[in-house]
């Protein structure tokens, strides 16, 4: 395979840019296992007290993650977040205006491999979320695993992150006063199997769970589609059936995320590696769906407001999809 290396002659913003991206991905690929074994290691040097101290910090604020967590605005405002932004480059649309007295529950798709579009767009100020949805605070669900992790755990609340339970939702959507905003990656960790460029699936044919949530909390249901999320990874071949899926979902159901393989680009030449391609992601976000209260909604309630819900996304879908590229055959496949 030839390897084709990134010109000497690269003006620095481009180079700030490609840090920026790969500090975050390996905020996620690493970061975590690199705070656990800190952790660790800091009990056995004459550091231990600061774990110490950590330790007895983590179990008296044990319940902020599943309280809204703790954001810092410095870290969401933060200039590193503007030069991811510029490296894809992603961008934050709006079809409606959501009113701040009200609370809500998007429902983003697709999950992509590393979900670029929501970080940014929920977890920094970096798209200007606050100038286009004034008075809304935004919440990202993630996996709650992450919550367990000393120190990292303080870092993604930061942006705004919260576990993905019951509990930590519920809290967001019942806060009285309004203005908060919950996003729920639907199709979750499995539904990053099938990312890769030019894929439309999601898996929402049977996630339900996030509807019943927002009839019983009385909140409107927003679609959100982030166009190019599934383009700036390459993943393995792994069609349902092969021998690597059926790993994959093994290893899924055991450790509760998934393991897809993906590569793209190194960070000093474009032929091999995991740093995501620059391909443009822009996350539009629908308009709100009202939904009436329930503390009991019956399966035939919830299958109403779910088909409803997938409607106005395939309307969104298609009302936008010419801006972005996508082919005119091009529509969602719903499994």
């Amino acid at each position: 395979m030839k390897v084709e290396f990134a010109p000497l002659s690269l003006p620095l913003q481009r180079r700030l840019q490609t840090a920026s991206v790969v500090q975050w991905v390996f905020s996620f690929l690493g970061l975590a296992q690199c705070c656990t074994a800190a952790f660790i290691a800091l009990f056995f040097t004459r550091f231990w007290l600061v774990s110490t101290l950590y330790a007895a910090w983590w179990l008296i604020d044990r319940e902020k993650p599943s309280k809204g967590g703790r954001r810092i605005h410095i870290l969401r405002n933060c200039i590193i977040w503007r030069y991811m932004r510029d490296y894809f480059p992603i961008t934050l649309m709006k079809t409606a205006e959501l009113d701040p007295r009200q609370n809500y529950l998007v429902g983003f798709h697709p999950h992509g491999v590393l979900a670029a579009g929501a970080f940014l767009n929920f977890c920094t100020e970096a798209s200007g979320f606050s100038m286009l949805f004034p008075g809304i605070t935004p919440h990202l669900m993630m996996l709650s695993l992450w919550f367990r992790i000393p120190f990292f755990r303080d870092y993604v609340m930061s942006g705004g992150l919260i576990p993905s339970d019951k509990e930590s939702a519920s809290y967001v959507l019942q806060k009285p006063g309004g203005g908060n905003l919950l996003a729920i990656i639907v199709g979750g960790a499995q539904e990053a199997l099938d990312a890769r460029p030019g894929s439309f699936t999601l898996l929402l044919k049977n996630r339900k769970g996030f509807v019943r949530l927002a009839i019983q909390h009385g909140t409107p249901l927003v679609p959100a589609f982030s166009f190019g999320e599934n383009d700036v990874f390459d993943q393995v071949k792994n069609p349902k059936g092969s021998w690597l899926r059926r790993i994959q979902h093994r290893l899924q159901k055991i450790m509760g995320i998934s393991l897809p393989l993906f590569h793209a680009r190194g960070i000093f030449q474009y032929s091999f590696g995991l740093i995501p391609y620059r391909r443009p992601i822009c996350t539009v976000v629908g308009k709100p769906i009202p939904v009436q209260k329930k503390h009991r909604p019956s399966e035939e309630e919830v299958d109403q407001v779910h088909q409803k819900y997938l409607n106005e996304l395939s309307n969104l879908f298609e009302k936008h999809k010419a801006k972005y590229n996508v082919p005119e055959d091009g529509h969602l496949e719903f499994i």
